[in-house]
């Protein structure tokens, strides 16, 4: 995700947007070779943004799942992806995370179909689990 925001990043002439965001950058929209992911499709909700935007949405869909019901774990997974895209400043990244789970609740609401009311009560659950377990996530980061 780094590299691909790295290549967009001197892209982006419109106004505060750093890079081209994909906007739904979870382990479903990539390519795996030998188990790495390395190439990511799906392009059609990129659009510029901030890169948070992504980095949340990846720390929630690769990371945290209240089923598993492991905070620890998933925090310390949190703390290997930013690491991996060598997030400098990690203070913004758990209000993305749960702005993107908030984000996702509004997307199905303006899509309607017969997976949305799913999708919505998964993105709520994931919400309150995120936020219930934020300073663990906030520690992890430091």
């Amino acid at each position: 995700m780094r590299a691909f925001h790295d290549a967009t990043r001197d892209s982006c002439l419109s106004g505060d947007h750093e890079v081209v965001c994909h906007h739904d950058p979870a382990p479903t929209n990539f390519v795996f070779t030998d188990g790495l992911p390395t190439a990511l499709f799906d392009l059609d909700l990129a659009a510029p943004g901030d890169p948070l935007e992504d980095l949340g949405y990846a720390a929630w869909t690769w990371c945290i799942a209240s089923k598993h019901n492991d905070p620890t774990r998933q925090a310390h997974q949190v703390r290997v992806l930013a690491d991996a895209y060598d997030l400098r400043d990690r203070s913004s990244l758990v209000d993305a995370i749960l702005q993107s789970q908030l984000d996702n609740v509004q997307f199905w609401i303006d899509r309607p179909c017969d997976a949305a009311p799913e999708r919505t009560a998964w993105s709520h659950r994931e919400h309150a689990f995120t936020l219930t377990n934020r300073q663990l996530f906030e520690e992890a980061l430091a």
